[in-house]
């Protein structure tokens, strides 16, 4: 896995929870479809360092240094779903390791939670292609909340 300046980041040997923050966040519509049942704990957090991009019907993650914070929500998967839920998400999002064409890369990165404690999440951002797009199209959602452009 590549973090956005190219660098290998190491596989956590943990599960981690999911930072979800458009079609997947409870009550969008994947949500239930890829995780109903599938969550023992929701929590709201926030992504630091990132601006939230419009995209054909779903936003996107970029990561930029002092942007943000995008507004989503921490989900931590039941034990027995966890890899089973990793792969589907995978799918979902495009996402394939190595792969140059991913729409999505996913990356561990700290998020915030509201008692301003970090908690390390799988979050899916834009890949490099699809970054450089979004950056020349700048369709930034200033709120950092996909919930206020629906």
């Amino acid at each position: 896995m590549t973090d956005p300046a190219g660098q290998t980041s190491p596989q956590p040997s943990a599960p981690l929870p999911f930072f979800v923050y458009g079609t997947l966040r409870p009550g969008e519509y994947h949500h239930d479809a890829h995780l109903g049942g599938r969550v023992e704990a929701q929590t709201p957090a926030l992504l630091p360092d990132a601006a939230l991009h419009e995209g054909p019907g779903y936003p996107y993650v970029v990561e930029e240094p002092g942007a943000g914070p995008v507004h989503g929500e921490l989900l931590t998967a039941r034990p027995e779903s966890y890899a089973g839920l990793l792969g589907e998400l995978d799918r979902l999002e495009d996402y394939r390791p190595g792969d140059p064409d991913n729409d999505y890369e996913r990356v561990a990165r700290d998020v915030r939670l509201p008692d301003g404690s970090a908690r390390r999440a799988w979050v899916y951002v834009a890949a490099p292609a699809v970054r450089t797009r979004l950056r020349a199209r700048a369709r930034i959602i200033a709120s950092g909340d996909w919930r206020t452009v629906r």
